[in-house]
């Protein structure tokens, strides 16, 4: 029952109405019989948003496209993991002072782990503030990073960071020459509504590929239909939505969540 003394908590973003955030934790802080409710806030302005988090006493939040490095500025501290990486997914409220983490590259590298990184050829697609992650979690593991993107300037500095290799989007082909084991959508090519969306050419996928795509609205993106066609093995949004998903509930509440709870808050709304 929410009353004076419920606390909030939501996500910051642009799109935000698609997000699955409020049911995980919703779902959690149920589960957990806590007096906390959870929102979702498409936005413009995040400099606003920074400012209701302050005024309305918001107790976290999560932070998604396209503010996760706009925000930095505004926060009052940042954990080394976030500030190596140049971004942040997850907001802390501690009396005002707002603290500032990134939970995107765990997310992404537990499931696939399984798979081996180390030494594996990795393509990033994109250069934003969830491929910032990704790039650190994958060499943090010892995999080797090809950045394709379509900003040079972007896709470049990320390659260099890293010490991996920069293709343009407009000359794609060039992937072929090295031999990539996974592909990795980072970007919103294939997010509702636009659905008919292509982060990776279909002719560059072949069964040896380990292809993992971030967007979760749709589960099953175009891309992953057509690696899955191709007979590649694939690893879909949610599952790199959930894991960070629960590294942010525990930072937020000192509960580490049963993964179970957020993977039936999704299938029980049918998803």
């Amino acid at each position: 029952m929410i009353d004076s003394n419920t606390q909030l908590y939501c996500i910051f973003g642009n799109p935000a109405k698609h997000s699955k955030s409020p049911l995980i934790h919703n779902a959690c802080f149920q589960h957990h019989h806590l007096n906390a409710i959870y929102l979702a806030f498409e936005i413009d302005d995040i400099s606003k948003a920074v400012t209701a988090l302050k005024t309305l006493n918001i107790q976290g939040a999560s932070i998604t496209i396209p503010f996760k490095e706009s925000i930095m500025p505004y926060l009052d501290w940042i954990d080394d993991d976030a500030l190596n990486i140049g971004a942040v997914n997850t907001v802390k409220n501690i009396d005002g002072k707002l603290l500032g983490y990134n939970t995107d590259y765990t997310g992404a590298i537990v499931p696939l782990k399984p798979f081996g990184i180390k030494n594996k050829t990795v393509c990033l697609v994109g250069a934003g503030g969830a491929a910032q992650a990704i790039a650190y979690g994958i060499h943090k593991e010892k995999g080797h990073l090809v950045i394709l993107n379509r900003n040079t300037e972007r896709g470049e500095k990320l390659a260099l960071k890293y010490s991996g290799d920069f293709i343009s989007q407009d000359e794609s082909d060039k992937i072929k020459r090295f031999n990539a084991d996974i592909v990795i959508n980072t970007t919103p090519i294939g997010m509702i509504p636009y659905t008919d969306g292509l982060a990776f050419p279909s002719t560059l996928l072949n069964s040896r590929m380990i292809v993992m795509d971030i967007v979760y609205a749709p589960v099953k993106t175009r891309l992953l239909y057509e690696a899955q066609k191709n007979g590649c093995k694939i690893i879909d949004g949610l599952s790199m939505f959930i894991h960070q998903g629960l590294a942010q509930f525990k930072l937020w509440t000192g509960i580490t969540p049963d993964i179970k709870i957020m993977q039936h808050a999704i299938i029980d709304k049918g998803d």
